[in-house]
């Protein structure tokens, strides 16, 4: 019988109450998937896009075992690991914890770099029931003593693709070689690269399998537009954008850390930027005062932005379109939340019509071009799509003497 409600999934008591006290009532495909499989004990690999309801599909079952089984954490341990590639997903993970476990009465600790470790041993020392990390600290904090892994009875593996993405395979492969023989493992990611999936096999024992897809649907109510321009107009084209009296809070997207150091210091005090290269306290001042207001324009990397969660995000401005087209649907999702509406404009570049390509490809639909503003280039939006030099797109009409596109060594910090 096919689960249609959050009380047929016959939770505990006071992890249903806390769900019901969210108004949640029919619970996502992954939720409704997983959570039976997971109570049951069963290691599982969950193939599922961010946004899909995956943190529930496994914050809930973990919480009701809590609830039943009320062991003490011994000190300098914890009952239940999480895992994720970045603080803010750290901290949004641990805030869904204490969102659903608000009348379990559990301990828990958050643990990542970027800040001092004092509070975090603190809290450790006194053994804690649900602990959330990212590898580097978590790996600091065990080779210092701070911490054992041996009481872990559950362990989850978050976005498993993001850490692939950053480098941390290696250290995750420490983290598995602690854990205790007998316990329940959960490994979650977008995608499934050979990679992810040898490390499943090393992690994993006889696990379920369950896919969701994303539908990559962008919502309604986003009015979203390409504007074909000139590499070198970019900027003054942001600046006229951001100009415009409709524009109340924005979050631009560049493709890599130091384009984003470079846009935020060019638009000058109205705009902050956010990647992996700042420091924690500085990423959370950054949020802070673009949630207030005090800085209305938000300049971040895809790996960085995936802690921004901000209300009143009236237009998402993507500078350099994304690498990989999922990411152009996640992006322009931080606008027209909660039945507002929204603006997602993207820029276009001779060199970027194959991203383009890949994007409507991707939705099964064109998206929207628009040539009222001052810096359109009829040349680039007629232009077509050839292969570079080594095999790198390029647009025919593309003017002479640019050198190959630089990339650089992938960071890995979030």
């Amino acid at each position: 019988m096919e689960t249609k409600t959050f009380k047929e999934l016959n939770l505990a008591e006071k992890v249903y109450r806390a769900v019901k006290a969210q108004k949640y009532e029919i619970p996502t495909p992954i939720q409704a998937e997983a959570i039976p499989h997971l109570l049951k004990g069963h290691d599982l690999i969950g193939c599922a896009q961010t946004g899909t309801g995956k943190t529930a599909a496994f914050a809930l079952p973990i919480l009701n075992q809590l609830s039943i089984n009320r062991i003490k954490a011994k000190p300098r341990s914890a009952r239940v690991l999480v895992l994720t590639p970045t603080r803010e997903l750290a901290a949004q993970v641990s805030e869904s914890f204490r969102t659903y476990g608000k009348f379990l009465g559990l301990s828990h600790a958050l643990v990542y770099g970027g800040v001092k470790q004092h509070s975090q041993v603190k809290a450790l020392s006194r053994g804690v029931d649900i602990l959330i990390a990212t590898p580097g600290r978590l790996l600091d904090l065990m080779r210092q003593g701070y911490l054992k892994l041996n009481q872990i009875e559950v362990f989850v593996l978050d976005e498993a693709d993001r850490m692939l993405d950053m480098g941390f395979i290696p250290d995750i492969r420490k983290v598995i070689s602690e854990l205790p023989k007998k316990r329940q493992a959960l490994l979650f990611s977008a995608t499934m690269a050979p990679q992810i999936r040898q490390l499943a096999e090393t992690l994993l024992n006889d696990p379920v399998k369950i896919t969701v897809k994303s539908e990559l649907v962008t919502a309604e109510n986003i009015d979203e537009r390409i504007h074909f321009v000139d590499d070198k107009d970019k900027r003054n084209l942001l600046s006229e954008v951001l100009g415009k009296p409709d524009v109340e809070r924005a979050l631009v997207f560049t493709k890599t850390k130091n384009g984003a150091n470079r846009l935020a210091k060019h638009l000058g005090r109205r705009a902050n930027a956010i990647h992996g290269n700042k420091s924690q306290s500085a990423r959370l001042s950054a949020l802070q005062d673009f949630r207030t207001g005090r800085c209305r324009v938000l300049v971040a990397t895809d790996v960085a932005s995936r802690g921004i969660d901000v209300t009143g995000i009236t237009h998402v401005i993507n500078y350099d379109l994304p690498r990989e087209a999922e990411s152009y649907v996640h992006r322009i999702g931080r606008t027209a939340r909660a039945g507002a509406s929204g603006s997602a404009i993207s820029f276009c570049g001779v060199g970027d019509k194959l991203l383009l390509r890949n994007i409507e490809r991707l939705l099964k639909r064109s998206v929207p071009k628009c040539d009222d503003h001052s810096f359109h280039s009829d040349l680039i939006a007629k232009a077509g799509i050839q292969p570079r030099e080594g095999g790198r797109p390029r647009g025919r009409g593309a003017g002479r003497g640019r050198g190959p596109r630089r990339f650089g060594n992938r960071s890995r910090r979030a």
